[in-house]
């Protein structure tokens, strides 16, 4: 259910997946999380194409019905690192139930109020994966990670501790950004210094995971990844698309065998 906007929401305890610095990066920028001319303006601009593939990825893997107006009904979606809600607001409006967690409470309290005046229930809470493991939060049939492992303190017991919350038949979808030159030169070079789309700092390329890496830390887990998916940006229309150029921003579906115990 959604806390009130003027509820505190629980705070966040230390962990390995929680960078203090990267907290209060996102935290300082948390009112303009819904705003589209904002700092989140990227975000906004790649949202549409990445919801898609998100919405395809889960009808595809579930069976679902194409033509449903909630489609994703009966389904369990952990959104982690969810910021002020931009992806568990579509995925509630689909029908499923939603739980939105982020490190930052600022985040957390700007997801509350925008989800509440809209009339959607969406359980957000200020906290980590590790909380919900220690807590006994049961597996979920979808686990979003989306521009989250760039930033946290230990990516592979991050992307552990996720898969541990991804129910047997059930999938995670990750979105980030590849350790090559190309990425460097468009999102930190580009990106943060010359168009100013973002604050600069914003990324730390030494952070930056290749699809290997990911597939391999995953595999550790004993999840199944399927290829890396490119996204590319095309500046003549200002608009994303799905492409076969994973060297900067790509998706990647990983999915837990239906016999895994």
């Amino acid at each position: 259910m959604i806390q009130s906007a003027d509820t505190d929401a629980p705070r966040a305890p230390s962990a390995p997946s929680i960078n203090p610095s990267e907290v209060a990066k996102f935290s300082a920028m948390a009112a303009d999380w819904w705003d589209p001319k904002g700092k989140f303006r990227p975000l906004h601009r790649f949202n549409p194409i990445r919801l898609g593939f998100i919405r395809d990825t889960i009808e595809r893997q579930f069976d679902l019905a194409l033509d449903a107006k909630r489609p994703f009904e009966g389904l369990r979606i952990l959104d982690i690192g969810c910021g002020g809600g931009l992806v568990s607001e579509p995925m509630a409006r689909l029908g499923a139930s939603v739980t939105g967690v982020d490190a930052s409470e600022e985040n957390i309290k700007t997801a509350m109020t925008h989800a509440q005046e809209g009339g959607l229930e969406i359980d957000f809470r200020a906290g980590s994966v590790e909380a919900l493991l220690e807590a006994g939060e049961p597996a979920f049939d979808v686990v979003l990670n989306l521009e989250v492992v760039e930033h946290v303190a230990n990516p592979q017991q991050f992307l552990t501790d996720c898969a541990r919350l991804v129910r047997p038949g059930g999938l995670t979808i990750i979105a980030t950004i590849n350790r090559t030159p190309k990425a460097f030169a468009l999102t930190i070079i580009g990106a943060e210094y010359i168009l100013r789309w973002l604050p600069p700092g914003t990324h730390d390329f030494d952070k930056f995971l290749k699809p290997s890496e990911i597939e391999q830390m995953l595999a550790d887990t004993g999840l199944v990844s399927e290829p890396a998916q490119g996204v590319s940006y095309n500046p003549l229309s200002d608009s994303w698309r799905l492409s076969g150029d994973d060297k900067v921003n790509y998706l990647l579906v990983a999915t837990r065998p239906t016999d895994a115990s």
